[in-house]
């Protein structure tokens, strides 16, 4: 159970401000409720392969590799909070659903979120509990972005909340891979 709502609140958490919600968000006025349907089809399969492949390596490692191994992954999903995004509206002239959903597929995946999808997995050996939360946490957060829609940017401070986010997955890193270490 606290595999599913590690990986629910991590990524409904650091989804926050992400490229696939801000996507959802400008797309929203203009495309109907099928981007939805997308979005959460491209949320549950990005979280079920992060889940997947961070269970398989993990697998494939020495027990304390594997705590070194969610180390990295929390400073991958840092590093993705911290990078800046452009801020240009995206054209879609065809409205089609199923390049939004490649498109969004494509953006969860390298997403912070599925990082630590990746990296609860890993850490639980629970890779379908984490997964089921990432989906959920995933979606929401993409219906979140599609109820605000423009307002999601003007409302809310989202370049310092990801910097924040950053930094306390930059120093749980920190901790986890100085704990393996032996250093504290």
């Amino acid at each position: 159970m606290s595999s599913f709502l590690f990986g629910f609140a991590l990524v409904l958490l650091v989804s926050v401000g992400a490229r696939d919600q801000l996507l959802v968000a400008r797309l929203a006025g203009r495309t109907g409720p099928g981007l939805l349907v997308a979005g959460a089809l491209a949320a549950t399969g990005s979280a079920f392969l992060m889940a997947w492949a961070g269970r398989w390596i993990a697998f494939q490692l020495f027990p304390e590799a594997g705590k070194m191994l969610v180390a990295v992954a929390l400073v991958i999903a840092a590093v993705e909070l911290a990078w800046p995004m452009r801020r240009e509206v995206p054209r879609e002239p065809t409205h089609s659903i199923f390049a939004a959903f490649v498109v969004l597929l494509a953006r969860q995946v390298s997403d912070a979120g599925r990082f630590l999808v990746f990296a609860v997995s890993a850490w639980t050996a629970l890779p379908w509990h984490s997964a089921a939360g990432g989906a959920l946490g995933g979606t929401l957060a993409l219906v979140l972005g599609w109820t605000m829609g423009n307002a999601l940017e003007t409302s809310l401070p989202l370049r310092w909340i990801r910097l924040a986010l950053a930094a306390v997955l930059f120093l749980a890193a920190l901790a986890i891979g100085l704990g393996v270490r032996g250093m504290i």
